[in-house]
Formats: structure tokens, sequence, C-alpha cells
């Protein structure tokens, strides 16, 4: 935990304290508005894309247990597994317009 810790913030530490140095007048206030939007959509694509391809994993991974468990019951657990895999993907292209968006 400790490591962890350590690794953290002094990976973070640097980027807060050199901020300061990147100041600039407030003439460019406007590309630093479109850099900010940039860097938001961005992060919510690769957040929204890490939690679609989790959930999509353990998905598959239970249906493909339930199925290894009771090869009977494959075709009761395809359908909802295939409309669960369609809804998680719909949240990622949902996040991914709204990240175009933002842009």
């Amino acid at each position: 935990m400790n490591k962890k810790m350590l690794g953290l913030v002094s990976l973070l530490a640097p980027l807060l304290i050199a901020s300061t140095a990147f100041a600039q007048d407030a003439a460019s206030n406007e590309s630093d508005v479109g850099m900010a939007k940039a860097i938001g959509a961005a992060i919510a694509i690769s957040v929204a894309a890490f939690g679609g391809a989790l959930g999509q994993g353990r998905a598959a991974a239970a249906a493909l247990e339930g199925i290894a468990r009771n090869p009977n019951a494959s075709g009761k657990l395809l359908v909802p597994m295939i409309l669960g895999l369609a809804l998680i993907e719909s949240l990622v292209i949902y996040a991914f317009v709204i990240a175009l968006g933002l842009k």
C-alpha cells in the first residue's frame, strides 16, 4: 500500500507543482478552454471504454461459466448475454457521442 501511495504521489506532485510554470496571461483563455475540453473528452471516453470492457468481460465469463456448468441451458443463457453485451456497448457508444459533443 505504501509503495502504491508513494508512486501515486511521485507521479502527481510534479504535475501539480509544474502547472504554475505553464501559466499564461488571460488572452489565451480560449485555447485553454479548448484544451481542457479535449482532455475531458479523452478521460470520459477512456473511462467509459475501460468500464465497458470490464463489464463485457465479466458478463461473458459468467455466461460461459453457466454454460459450462449446465450445457443444456446454453440456449437460455445466450439471448440474455447478447442483450446485456449490447446494452453495455450502447453505454460506451453513448459516452463516445457525449465526448465528441464536448469537443
